[in-house]
C-alpha cells in the first residue's frame, strides 16, 4: 500500500482543532445574536431592587420600559463583547473538549462517562476564566443608560477599579460552567432515553430538539442562582466605596437575607 493511501480524508490534528474551534464558535455567535435581547432583560431583572425587598416586575414590563425609555437599540447593549466572548468561549469550550478527552484516554486508558464529564468541566472552566473580562464588560454595558463603546467601558473599568476588576465574578462564573455541563449532560441522556421508551419518537431531529430543550431548561434552573450571584459581583464598583459583597458566598448570603430566597431566581 502506498504511504498515505486510504487516509486522504483524515484531517490533520491542527486542522481538526481549527475546524472544531471555528464551527463551534460560529454556532454560538449566531445563537448569541438571536438571544441577546433576552440576556439584556435577564440582567436587568437580576439587578432590580438589589439589596431590598419589594414588588418585582416581569420581563414584559422590563421590555416595555426599555423600549419606551431607551429605544429598541437598548435590547442589543453589550452585543460586541457578547459576540467576542461567544466566539472565543464557544470555540474554546467545545474545541478543548476533544483534546481533554484524548488526554484522559492516553493517561488512563479510558473515556467512560466520568472522564467525559471531567473533560467537559475542565474545558468549560478554562474557557470561562479566559473570557471573563468580556463577560464583565458585557453586563456593565447592558446596565448602562449612557451609550458607550466596549473600549470606552474597558478604559473606565481599568482607570477606576484596576485590572483585577475584569475578573470579578470569575469564581461563580466557573462554578456555573461546571454545573451547566453536569446538569445538561445528565439530563440530555436521561431525557433522550425516556422519550425513546415512552413516546413514539425515534432517533432524529425531533428527538434531539426536545431532549435539548429539556436539558436546557434543567441547566437554567440549576445554574440560575449562581448566574445571579455572578452578575451582582461583576456589577460591583469599588470606586464608589466599600464593597457590598466580599465573595460569591457572602453575596449569596446577603441576597437571601435582604431580598429573600426567591430573589436567587430573579431573571
Amino acid at each position: 500500500m502506498r504511504p498515505g493511501y486510504g487516509d486522504a480524508r483524515q484531517p490533520l490534528p491542527g486542522r481538526y482543532g481549527l475546524y472544531h474551534f471555528g464551527t463551534s464558535g460560529a454556532a454560538v455567535a449566531a445563537a448569541t445574536v438571536v438571544t441577546h435581547p433576552l440576556d439584556v432583560i435577564k440582567v436587568r431583572l437580576q439587578m432590580q431592587l438589589a439589596g431590598q425587598r419589594g414588588n418585582l416586575v416581569g420581563m414584559g414590563t422590563i421590555f416595555t420600559q426599555m423600549v419606551e425609555a431607551e429605544g429598541t437599540r437598548s435590547l442589543y447593549l453589550g452585543l460586541a463583547p457578547a459576540l467576542t466572548r461567544s466566539v472565543v468561549y464557544g470555540g474554546l469550550r467545545l474545541g478543548l473538549y476533544e483534546p481533554c478527552k484524548h488526554v484522559c484516554s492516553y493517561a488512563f486508558g479510558s473515556t467512560n462517562f466520568a472522564f467525559k464529564f471531567a473533560s467537559g468541566v475542565i474545558a468549560g472552566g478554562l474557557a470561562t476564566a479566559l473570557t471573563n473580562p468580556m463577560e464583565v464588560l458585557k453586563v456593565r454595558l447592558q446596565m448602562s443608560k449612557i451609550s458607550t463603546s466596549t473600549t470606552g467601558e474597558m478604559r473606565k473599568v481599568l482607570a477606576h477599579e484596576g485590572f483585577k476588576a475584569l475578573w470579578k465574578g470569575v469564581g461563580p462564573a466557573m462554578a456555573r460552567a461546571g454545573c451547566l455541563t453536569a446538569s445538561q449532560m445528565a439530563t440530555y441522556d436521561e431525557a433522550k432515553q425516556a422519550l425513546m421508551k415512552w413516546t413514539p419518537l425515534e432517533e432524529g431531529f425531533q428527538l434531539h430538539l426536545i431532549s435539548s430543550c429539556i436539558a436546557g431548561t434543567a441547566g437554567t434552573l440549576v445554574t440560575a442562582p449562581v448566574d445571579m450571584i455572578k452578575t451582582r459581583l461583576m456589577l460591583q464598583r469599588e470606586s464608589k466605596g466599600a464593597r457590598v459583597y466580599r465573595n460569591g458566598f457572602h453575596c449569596a448570603y446577603q441576597v437571601v437575607v435582604t431580598e429573600g430566597v426567591k430573589s436567587l431566581y430573579k431573571g
